[in-house]
């Protein structure tokens, strides 16, 4: 094992005499110091697999983590060993203390869209642009730990004001719908260690070493359970990079890395600055960008990859210019160097840049995927039968309940809803268990009884097959009973019905076998439905260009990318400018520089279309920033210019933002 590492490596995989920050850079192998460091505490140091906790912020890492911790101990994962997500590991232990958090421990986890269908709910407004601002607003305070006291002080505009005045009454309707968010996935552990010490102590003794990935994501909340479950011993390797902290808008808070130091004067801080991705120009230039960050930590990537190809700038008429400029080089690179497509990446700030690429690749025949974009879980189609899940693992959640009893129509009307929902309101109990009641048959007449009556009875039946059959056969029946598939094609056009039929049957499919590799239940699927994703579809052999956002091709690397857009105003986007927040889109830009192995093609505009009108661009302060080892090529002649040209136009490029600084 020892071969394949660098000291610094060696050192953060041996060293337990403490809290410990592994400095990673970019391409440094930080995976390979966490999944050795969990071998290293099974085999050498005697710690159960049960003890240990890798915590990472992506399904799709836990995954590949997993993976090489098997490799590493032998082709098997070793039994009780925790490798999640923070919410996954959040949904475990409110699970298990549910009583201690005022919930049944059944409960429901709502996502983004139905938290944005409440707080719309709660407002009796029914604009959901609002609603999703005050929605992004609530989740910001408890992604902060902040009260809806504290959040009625801080309100410092119209919208927050009104989100502070909505916030209680949205987590009195959770709580009244047995629901969570994702936010109470890290909020009530945090509550629950901090309220009931002898809770907190049953789990710092369960998990006694942590292990936290991408610790520069972490938000204050994360940070609180990291130190709530390390206790004093602060027992924990926590891995990051504050160069690629690109997640401030998300609630993630670099100033952790600042409040570990603090929190524990001890802390082991070890760099890992030795890049094993990509070539020695392709690293200097990502060092040249980062350097005019202000730094907390003092790090330079080093390769021992050879100089490598000189990057290239080129500038381009427009977006429509700029997509085929890239789709003609992919397709003359590849056939020159005999590569294959997955081996290209274009990178782009915004999913707005995307559709101009697409008609071109698809113009020059050339496959993609992109991610990013519209999640599997989003389609309308996905959400139906989620609700049908949801309720039978909960019948408490009214969303759920009004979701499933109205699609497919039931012959259960908006009459017939609100006058259950106005007795069950009047009784204080969820519209299921309002059903059962004697009362409300003054409230709803014979056939609007019979109507929800049937459908909870059905809900009753699946609800006891739940627990005893496989979970593909239950879906199965589920599907046949509810007619969805004739449902479709009567409300849809052929085409989309057919498109919306085969997500479904793919959704189906994908469960069933989820059911069996796991050896779960369909409530136990349901449960953690919302924390999954369909990774499991994407397929790692089709071999296409990957498209995608700066923010979703982090982790990622490719033999060669094209970084397309880098203006100004779009690479630092214009909104952190104007709030004088450049250091983030820096760290953004270095992302992008740093995911690619071998070459890195950078395109920007002459003009870009702003509605109907187009605007004059002006190419990213980052490209004079990197550095003048650059070639750049000007589309007018079509001519590469020579290095000493190169470097008097980035040269000029500096004086101009100098000037404009100082202006």
């Amino acid at each position: 094992m020892s071969a394949l590492l660098n000291a610094p490596q060696r050192e953060a995989i041996r060293y337990l005499d403490g809290p410990c920050l592994v400095l990673a850079g970019a391409g440094s192998g930080k995976t390979r110091v966490i999944t050795h460091k969990i071998a290293h505490l099974i085999n050498e140091c005697g710690i159960s697999p049960n003890n240990i906790a890798a915590i990472t912020f992506t399904n799709k890492a836990a995954k590949e983590m997993q993976e090489r911790v098997a490799h590493i101990m032998g082709g098997r994962v070793p039994g009780g060993l925790t490798v999640c997500t923070f919410h996954a590991l959040g949904v475990r232990i409110v699970r298990q203390e549910a009583k201690h958090c005022g919930l049944k421990p059944q409960f429901s986890i709502l996502d983004a869209s139905d938290t944005v269908q409440i707080v719309s709910d709660v407002a009796g407004d029914s604009d959901k642009g609002i609603a999703k601002q005050m929605q992004w607003q609530i989740s910001s305070w408890k992604n902060a730990m902040i009260t809806p006291e504290e959040a009625a002080q801080l309100a410092d505009n119209e919208i927050a004001s009104v989100a502070a005045r909505l916030y209680k009454e949205y987590e009195r309707t959770l709580r009244a719908y047995q629901a969570v968010d994702f936010d109470d996935l890290i909020a009530l552990p945090v509550r629950l260690f901090d309220e009931h010490p002898e809770v907190r102590e049953r789990w710092q003794n369960k998990l006694r070493y942590l292990l936290v990935d991408e610790y520069q994501d972490t938000n204050r909340a994360q940070y609180r359970l990291l130190k709530l479950l390390s206790g004093v011993r602060g027992a924990f390797t926590a891995v990051g990079d504050d160069d690629q902290a690109i997640y401030a808008w998300r609630g993630a808070d670099v100033e952790n890395l600042k409040l570990l130091q603090q929190d524990y004067p001890k802390l082991k801080v070890i760099k890992l600055e030795q890049n094993y991705r990509s070539s020695r120009r392709i690293l200097e230039a990502a060092n040249t960008v980062i350097a005019n960050n202000e730094k907390l930590f003092d790090k330079r990537l080093w390769s021992e990859h050879g100089q490598g190809e000189q990057i290239v700038v080129t500038n381009c008429r427009d977006a429509e210019h700029e997509a085929e400029w890239v789709a003609t080089k992919i397709t003359a690179h590849k056939f020159e160097h005999r590569t294959r497509f997955k081996d290209y990446a274009i990178l782009y700030r915004g999913n707005h840049q995307a559709r101009l690429i697409e008609q071109q690749l698809r113009n020059h025949r050339i496959p993609y995927v992109m991610s990013g974009g519209q999640s599997f879980f989003d389609k309308a189609e996905i959400r139906d039968l989620i609700a049908w899940l949801r309720l039978l693992v909960n019948e408490d959640d009214d969303l759920a309940f009004i979701r499933a009893i109205t699609t497919p129509r039931r012959g259960i009307g908006a009459a017939t809803i609100e006058a259950l929902g106005a007795y069950a309101g009047h009784r204080h109990s969820s519209l299921f268990a309002a059903v059962f009641e004697e009362g409300l048959t003054q409230h709803l007449n014979a056939k609007q009884l019979q109507g929800v009556q049937e459908f909870a009875a059905y809900i009753n039946r699946l609800q006891y097959r739940a627990p005893r059959e496989p979970a593909a056969q239950l879906l199965e029946d589920l599907l046949g009973a509810i007619r969805y598939e004739a449902w479709l094609f009567e409300h849809c056009d052929t085409r989309e019905a057919e498109s919306k039929w085969s997500n479904v049957r793919d959704f189906v499919g994908w469960l069933g076998r989820k059911g069996e590799e796991d050896g779960k239940n369909l409530l136990e699927l349901t449960q953690t439905i919302a924390l999954m994703s369909m990774l499991d579809k994407e397929d790692p052999d089709f071999d296409g260009v990957q498209m995608a956002t700066l923010h979703a091709s982090k982790g990622l690397e490719f033999p060669h990318v094209f970084l397309v857009g880098v203006e100004e105003g779009l690479l630092p986007h214009q909104s952190s400018i104007d709030e004088d927040k450049v250091e983030e889109e820096r760290r953004l830009m270095y992302v992008g520089i740093t995911r690619a192995q071998r070459s890195l093609n950078l395109t920007w505009c002459e003009r870009r279309k702003s509605g109907k009108e187009f605007r004059t661009c002006e190419p990213s302060r980052f490209i004079a920033e990197m550095g003048g080892d650059i070639k750049m090529n000007d589309r007018k002649t079509a001519q590469p210019v020579t290095k000493e040209e190169g470097k008097a136009r980035l040269a000029n490029l500096m004086a101009m933002f100098e000037n404009r600084d100082k202006a």
